[in-house]
């Protein structure tokens, strides 16, 4: 069957289309998506604004329009942290519907941790054995971990790239007394979650997912997204140790020159950074690899377990 999966994310409204049927690979067949940073957009009170509610109902509605085009079965439609967290977000939700058709289900941080885990574990597979995922999004940072496909540990922090370049770092280039300050306070967050892993024992692979981990492997020397899926790509602890000075004193648009860096993920990708020069010391990580497959990927793969095979 052809499935398509909206993801109203932090940064960006993406739907993609894949064909897929259960016990196999889903393969890619179109993509749509469209930055929104809905994270940049709440206001003080954190309520998502007339003029944000107002573009995600035409985003949607394209997106929307765009699984019609493709002849899409289902559409699973869903929305994380921007979203969740916003104060009027069943008032958001009733419109969206309203207006477009379309049925956001708003997950959980812990959901999205153990959706994007899923992908990770059937991705490498079983003789990976126990998997630290990592996730960095637009909101949220998502870290789980565990041996079978659910996690055993699963936890959703308030460190998404998109929300702390809003709300830390105000200057193009930030000042260095605000880096300083969000690098405390970053870890310091995720210090506090470091021991419900760490009794677990030590994970045989930590695996990284979402766009800013691959923007940072790929400016520290790891494959372009060009040469496939397949190819293994690294980031190494020693290699962000010496980009994230360098990131701190760039504008947003000299780092938009680097490559694999998009003009719109440019202005986010030091605080990105400093999350994950921060979880890789935390968690001991001198090598992260990096999963192709993420949040998105799970969501189809659950819906899939649950098709009647032919």
């Amino acid at each position: 069957m052809r499935l398509g999966v909206l993801d109203v994310g932090s940064n960006t409204v993406h739907l993609l289309v894949v064909d897929a049927h259960p016990g196999a690979r889903p393969l890619p067949a179109h993509s749509h998506k469209a930055e929104l940073r809905l994270a940049e957009l709440l206001d003080e009170a954190g309520a998502i604004g007339p003029e944000g509610v107002d573009r995600l109902i035409e985003t949607v509605a394209a997106a929307a329009q765009a699984a019609e085009d493709q002849g899409c079965e289902q559409v699973l439609s869903f929305a994380t942290s921007a979203v969740r967290e916003a104060t009027n977000a069943d008032l958001v939700l009733a419109r969206v519907k309203a207006e477009t058709g379309v049925d956001l289900t708003v997950l959980t941080g812990e959901e999205e941790a153990r959706l994007t885990f899923l992908a990770a574990r059937r991705w490498f597979g079983w003789s990976a054995g126990k998997l630290l995922v990592l996730d960095i999004g637009g909101g949220s940072l998502e870290i789980a971990y565990g041996i079978d496909e659910e996690p055993d540990a699963t936890v959703s922090l308030p460190l998404g790239a998109g929300r702390l370049t809003a709300g830390r770092l105000p200057g193009d280039p930030p000042d260095p007394e605000d880096v300083r300050a969000l690098r405390r306070h970053v870890r310091a967050e995720i210090a506090r979650t470091v021991g419900e892993f760490s009794r677990f024992g030590k994970p045989d692979h930590i695996v990284a997912t979402s766009k800013t981990f691959r923007q940072l492997a790929r400016i520290a020397g790891a494959a372009r997204s060009a040469e496939g899926l397949y190819v293994q790509r690294e980031l190494s602890h020693k290699s962000l140790q010496e980009w994230v000075p360098k990131l701190a004193g760039m504008t947003a648009e000299q780092r938009c020159a680097l490559p694999g860096v998009s003009e719109s993920r440019a202005p986010q990708l030091l605080a990105g950074a400093l999350v994950a020069e921060g979880a890789m010391e935390l968690f001991g990580a001198q090598v992260l690899e990096i999963c192709p497959w993420a949040l998105r990927e799970g969501v189809i793969l659950r819906r899939l377990d649950h098709l009647p095979t032919a």
